[in-house]
C-alpha cells in the first residue's frame, strides 16, 4: 500500500471521528442549535452514503470478486456480503443502541423542561437528584457512540484506501453523522457534573474507536491483501452505510426538523455525489 494513501485514509478517519467534538461545541457554544439546517445536513449525510454506495461501492467490490470468482459466485458473495455488512450493524444496534440528542430534558418529577441544547444556554441548573441519571446517560452514551463509530472507521479506511476520491465525501458524511451523536454524550454529563469541558472531552474521547476501526481495517488488508478480502469489505461497507443512512440519518434528520427538509437535503447530496463522481470518470 502507498504510505501517501495510508496517511490521507487515517488523516480523513480521525477527523471524521473527532467530529463529535463539533456536536459538543454546537451545545455549548451557540445560543440555539440550529435544528432546521441540521436537518438538511443529517438528510444531506444520508443522500452521500446511500448514492456512493449503491452506485459506486457495490459495483466496484463485485468487479472484484467476479475477478477473482467468477461472474456466477462473484456475484452472489457481492449480495452476501453486502447484508452481511447491515446484519452486523444491525445486530450492534440491538444490542447497544445508539442515542441522540434528547429533544427534552426531564425534570425530577417526570415534567418535560426546554430543549437541553436551550437550558445550557440559558444556564439552567439540574436538579441533583437527577444528576447521577444523567451522568450514566452520558457514558451510555459515550460508550454505545464508541461501539458504533468502530465499524464506520473500518468503512471509511476501507474506501478511502480502494479508492481515495471516495474518501473524501464518505468521510464528511460521516463527520455529519458524528456531530448530534456528539451533543448526545455532552449534554447529560454536563448536566451532571456543571463542567462543559469534560463533556467536551468525553464526547471527543467517544470518537477515537473510528481511527481504532481503521487501524483494524488496515491490519486486515495488510495481512490478507487481495481483490476477494477488497471485494467482500467493500461490499461489507456499503451495506453498512446504507444502513447507518436508512436506520440512523433520515430518522435523525426527520426529528431534527421537517420531513421535506430531510428529503431536499438527501436530494441534494446524492446530486452533489454524483457530480463528483462524473467529474473523476
Amino acid at each position: 500500500m502507498d504510505l501517501g494513501n495510508l496517511v490521507y485514509a487515517f488523516g480523513l478517519t480521525l477527523i471524521a471521528g473527532l467530529s463529535t467534538g463539533i456536536g459538543a461545541a454546537l451545545a455549548f457554544f451557540t445560543s440555539r442549535t440550529n435544528t432546521r439546517f441540521l436537518s438538511v445536513a443529517l438528510g444531506f449525510s444520508a443522500g452521500v452514503m446511500i448514492y456512493v454506495s449503491m452506485i459506486e461501492i457495490f459495483f466496484k467490490a463485485k468487479d472484484a470478486l467476479v475477478f477473482e470468482l467468477g461472474e456466477k459466485l462473484g456475484s452472489w458473495a457481492t449480495a452476501g456480503a453486502f447484508f452481511a455488512g447491515m446484519f452486523i450493524f444491525a445486530l450492534i444496534d440491538t444490542v447497544i443502541p445508539v442515542p441522540h440528542e434528547p429533544k427534552m430534558v426531564e425534570d425530577i418529577d417526570g415534567t418535560e423542561e426546554a430543549t437541553a441544547a436551550e437550558q445550557i444556554a440559558a444556564g439552567s441548573a439540574t436538579k441533583p437528584e437527577a444528576q447521577e441519571k444523567l451522568m450514566r446517560m452520558g457514558l451510555f452514551s459515550a460508550l454505545a457512540i464508541a461501539v458504533h463509530n468502530f465499524p464506520e472507521g473500518m468503512a471509511t479506511f476501507t474506501a478511502a484506501i480502494k479508492d481515495p476520491s471516495l474518501g473524501l465525501p464518505i468521510a464528511v458524511a460521516i463527520a455529519i453523522h458524528n456531530i448530534p451523536e456528539g451533543i448526545a454524550v455532552s449534554v447529560p454529563i454536563f448536566y451532571a457534573t456543571g463542567n462543559k469541558l469534560r463533556g467536551f472531552w468525553y464526547s471527543l474521547i467517544s470518537g477515537l474507536s473510528e481511527p481504532l476501526g481503521a487501524l483494524v481495517g488496515f491490519l486486515l488488508l495488510t495481512r490478507f491483501f487481495s481483490d476477494a478480502v477488497f471485494g467482500i469489505l467493500f461490499a461489507a461497507v456499503a451495506g453498512i452505510m446504507v444502513f447507518i443512512s436508512l436506520d440512523e440519518l433520515l430518522p435523525a434528520a426527520r426529528e431534527y426538523g421537517e420531513h421535506h427538509l430531510a428529503i431536499y437535503g438527501l436530494v441534494a447530496g446524492m446530486i452533489v455525489m454524483a457530480v463528483s463522481l462524473l467529474l473523476f470518470v
